[in-house]
């Protein structure tokens, strides 16, 4: 049982962290601590999986309003769904037998890039002008995407951002075109990590469900501020939300490696 105001701080965490996933993903930047402070007793796991169940309500609405303000090119996203809901469950399942932590390292550091080529181009996601969908393009990109979703599935930590930046500079999106695509693909992958969990009796249904409607008010808002304020807009959020990944992920490895 929750105390009232750690409830109330959960659903105002869960609010903040729609919005900011709606927008650019790292959602869980807010989301995950705030549940592990308020369930020090529960398992690491359950508190990652309530949080895949207040997500996944709050990207699958986000991704519903893109979908009735920008117009998504289904015919490239079809495969990379399927393709990123297969490998996101093979990377749940791996976990079992290898442990995300031997990864961690590397993430602030993947980061770092994505942050540092962002500041670098200038134009980067500023214009919307998709590339030809060829044959060799769509295949690319599906297994990127599939990479992506192992990955998510896995660990997680920045994957909604190397989503973006994969619309931007594989297919030629724009920061605002970018979001709408890379949040139906984390609807795939939240759907298929929340799928593990619950058949592994991991998530606390009436917190997690209770987090969700708060999670798809803030959805709703991102969303819109995202569409409302165009590819800039969307650019400089992107490049904070990162530089807040990078410092969290970071300042991780720095703890784990000095209580090792």
């Amino acid at each position: 049982m929750v105390a009232p105001a750690l409830f109330a701080g959960l659903l105002i965490a869960a609010f903040l962290a729609g919005g900011v996933d709606a927008m650019v993903g790292g959602g869980g930047l807010i989301q995950v601590p705030v549940l592990f402070s308020a369930l020090p007793d529960a398992r690491p796991a359950t508190a990652l999986a309530t949080s895949k169940l207040a997500g996944l309500f709050g990207t699958a609405s986000a991704a519903a309003r893109y979908a009735r303000a920008v117009r998504l090119p289904w015919a490239m996203l079809a495969p990379a769904i399927a393709a990123a809901f297969v490998a996101s469950l093979a990377g749940a399942a791996t976990v079992t037998w290898v442990s995300p932590a031997l990864f961690r390292p590397l993430v602030p550091l993947m980061l770092a890039v994505v942050l540092v080529y962002t500041l670098m181009r200038k134009d980067l996601g500023a214009i919307h002008a998709p590339h030809a969908l060829d044959r060799s393009r769509l295949v690319v990109g599906t297994l990127l995407v599939a990479v992506i979703g192992f990955y998510d599935g896995f660990f997680g930590p920045g994957a909604g951002s190397f989503l973006m930046v994969l619309f931007i500079r594989h297919y030629g999106f724009d920061f605002v075109h970018a979001a709408a695509a890379a949040r139906v693909v984390n609807v795939a992958t939240n759907a298929t990590a929340l799928a593990w969990f619950a058949w592994h009796g991991q998530v606390l249904w009436t917190l997690g469900l209770a987090m969700a409607v708060a999670n798809v008010g803030g959805a709703q808002l991102g969303a819109r501020l995202a569409l409302r304020g165009g590819a800039r807009f969307v650019r400089i959020v992107f490049a904070c939300v990162v530089a807040l990944l990078i410092a969290k992920t970071g300042f991780d490895v720095i703890r784990d490696a000095g209580s090792g």
